[in-house]
């Protein structure tokens, strides 16, 4: 480090010559007259006094273990590591194409921060000389907005950075979805009461369950379909009330009979029923399938006339009551039933994006397997996911809207998760509605809205950046008598299904000390404001985008560093509006040995006693060891095999019972060496 302050000194002299200091200081970049620019780099002029003060700052920085590397528009990181006395050692810039590429790369990065490509301030270069005077000393801590930036495994154990390894395998949509099935080997919740159920048509059997779910799916559409029509409920997206008339099908000439449809229905719901009660486990696998392939076609044909092309029916009054009956029996089993709705509409995501791209919503089985056999490439590799899409969420004055939610986890074993209080709401720009599936009306991404024109007809209390905060909301919610119900229902729920969703993926995860990473997770709500989680985002973004993002954003990045520096040093430290909402016991990892196996304990030893000795008045000792005057006693012998015990029965029963006398003769003599050496 002298060495790079000398160079910075030599530099400083020959821009700042003696008496001149006052000149130059009001007229940088104009040399003085008579001198030659010999250098077409622009150095920043600096006095000797700021000079020093660079030096010191940079040297207490490096004694404290605080240099810092920061990569992308991260205003708010650098202001906070500075104010806590850090120094940052500024990485490479990539350049304009390596930034391109990085943007195509995105992957599950939710990062956005094209808005905020400003400029750094430092109008004396005093960052710039302090980045240099450390940039051959270690950097103790990283914030980069994508993970591959950094090797973790090259890093040393007291370096922080702000990403996991393989934490993909739960923010990306196709990990998300094969994760959460996994959920009943950690917790006794289910996944289908806080996530959409969700389908990877390009792994064959998961493409057989979706299209069954869909098929089912349509006759429940259908019953609801009758019943909702019969107590006069309006179809969603539409200006008018269902008129009778009958059905034609497009496949046949005849007319559609109502009651088969309906009948058909029902078979299905109850096969459903029976399915989950076990009751098919006995059923040959030869058995028929309740429905032929012909059979559905023309069912789906029909509902399609009904429910999607609007075709008026006749009388359904007969049938009303069998599917009431049979829709209470399923809202009993099928958690996601009332957010169904009736028209079937699934959305299509690409497995490995983020920001709304690729996604589409279609609400036909044929147009749904189409747009995924599109690539072949990302079939074959499992990359899209089908996932059942919430036709009837809460929608505030008649908008749709989502919440993006804040949350920290600081270490993966023991888990520690950290939920953040404040979140913020993202509208789209036009009224909700069915009648069109554009991303306009379904898609909230702010990426996506911000470039589109809001409706005339969108109420004029969502704002034109189409953002509230969570305060905002809650105001609207008293409005309607439900203030209550945030910390009651949607809060709760949130947190659930985060820690949910992070167990089934601890096992996945890589844990490393001094590690800690920031997720975005979305949701949506429900009529009775229960939270369903849509996806999971690494590196959220922090653009300033509105103001409402402006305030929030800023908040939560430095309330972050107040977690993962200041509480790990002292626990009383403020947190700000992080809350600690999870913290799993210390799971001890059994050390690796390798082949090195050992396994220790004792052999066990069968005890067998000798033949019974003759009564006498001193019997022999029973235990081997020296023979004891004072009362001498024979010893039993424990037996170590087979050819010992013959031994002692054949050559020590002639003097099993051994007495001593004033004057023990030689017999009874060697016969007791005898028994001795035996035991």
């Amino acid at each position: 480090m002298r060495a790079d302050v000398r160079m910075e000194a030599i530099r400083s002299k020959q821009s700042v010559q003696p008496g001149q200091e006052g000149h130059q200081a009001t007229n940088r970049g104009n040399p003085p007259e008579g001198k030659v620019c010999r250098s077409s780099v622009s150095l920043p002029v600096l006095n000797p006094e700021r000079l020093r003060t660079a030096k010191a700052l940079a040297e207490k920085a490096v004694r404290m273990h605080k240099v810092f590397s920061v990569q992308g528009p991260y205003p708010v990181v650098r202001a906070a590591l500075r104010a806590r006395g850090w120094v940052e050692q500024r990485m490479h810039r990539p350049n304009h194409n390596a930034r391109r590429a990085s943007t195509n790369y995105a992957g599950d990065s939710d990062d956005d921060n094209s808005d905020n490509l400003k400029k750094e301030q430092d109008p004396d270069g005093l960052y710039d000389i302090m980045s240099r005077l450390v940039r051959n000393e270690m950097v103790y801590f990283y914030w980069t907005n994508r993970r591959d930036t950094i090797n973790t495994r090259s890093l040393q154990k007291e370096q922080i950075t702000n990403h996991f390894a393989k934490a993909r395998s739960f923010t990306t949509k196709a990990g998300l979805c094969v994760n959460l099935r996994n959920l009943h080997w950690f917790d006794s919740a289910d996944p289908d009461t806080f996530f959409p159920r969700c389908y990877r048509p390009g792994a064959q059997d998961e493409k057989a369950a979706f299209i069954e779910d869909y098929r089912r799916t349509a006759c429940t559409s259908f019953l609801k379909y009758i019943v909702e029509r019969e107590q006069g409920v309006q179809a969603e997206g539409t200006g008018h009330n269902l008129r009778p008339v009958r059905i034609r099908s497009k496949l046949r000439s005849s007319p559609v009979v109502l009651s088969q449809m309906i009948n058909n229905a029902l078979r299905v719901c109850q096969e459903f029923l029976e399915s989950l009660e076990h009751g098919d486990i006995d059923v040959p696998l030869e058995t028929p399938q309740t429905l032929t392939e012909e059979e559905w076609a023309e069912f789906i044909n029909g509902y399609y006339l009904v429910v999607h092309e609007g075709a008026e029916i006749e009388n359904t009054d007969p049938f009303v009551t069998c599917c009431k009956a049979m829709l209470q029996r399923l809202v009993e089993v099928s958690p996601q039933l009332h957010i169904d709705g009736i028209h079937n509409i699934w959305i299509i995501k690409p497995g490995a994006k983020s920001r709304g791209r690729g996604i589409i919503c279609a609400r036909r089985l044929d147009r749904i397997l189409s747009l995924v056999d599109t690539n072949p490439t990302l079939r074959e590799e499992s990359k899209w996911v089908v996932q059942k899409y919430l036709e009837r969420p809460l929608l505030a004055h008649g908008t749709k809207f989502d919440v993006r939610q804040w949350f920290l986890v600081t270490m993966w074993n023991p888990l520690t998760v950290w939920f953040y209080k404040k979140c913020y709401l993202r509208f789209s720009t036009q009224p909700y509605s069915l009648d069109t599936l554009d991303s306009s009306v379904h898609l909230c991404n702010n990426s996506i809205q911000k470039h589109l024109t809001p409706s005339k007809q969108r109420h004029r209390g969502i704002p034109a950046d189409n953002m509230w905060s969570d305060d905002q909301f809650r105001t609207f919610l008293s409005s309607q008598g439900r203030e209550a119900q945030w910390q009651t229902v949607v809060v709760p729920g949130m947190k659930k299904a985060v820690i949910h969703a992070l167990q089934t993926t601890q096992d996945l995860m890589d844990s490393r000390n001094n590690t800690f990473e920031l997720y975005g997770a979305d949701f949506m709500f429900g009529p009775d404001l229960h939270p369903w989680l849509i996806e999971l985002n690494s590196s959220p973004t922090m653009a300033p985008s509105t103001p409402v993002t402006a305030r929030l954003c800023t908040a939560v990045q430095e309330d972050t560093l107040r977690v993962v520096l200041d509480w790990r040093a002292d626990r009383t430290a403020n947190t700000g509006d992080f809350e600690l909402i999870y913290k799993q016991a210390t799971v001890d990892m059994p050390q690796y040995v390798g082949a090195n196996l050992l396994v220790e304990g004792y052999n066990i030893r069968c005890r067998r006693s000798l033949p019974p000795l003759q009564s006498s008045d001193r019997s022999a000792p029973k235990h081997c060891g020296p023979v004891k005057e004072k009362e001498p006693k024979a010893e039993k012998c424990p037996a170590t095999s087979a050819q010992s015990h013959s031994v002692v029965s054949e050559e020590v029963q002639p003097c099993t019972s051994l007495s001593f006398q004033n004057s023990p003769d030689k017999q009874h003599l060697e016969c007791l060496k005898h028994f001795k050496k035996v035991c």
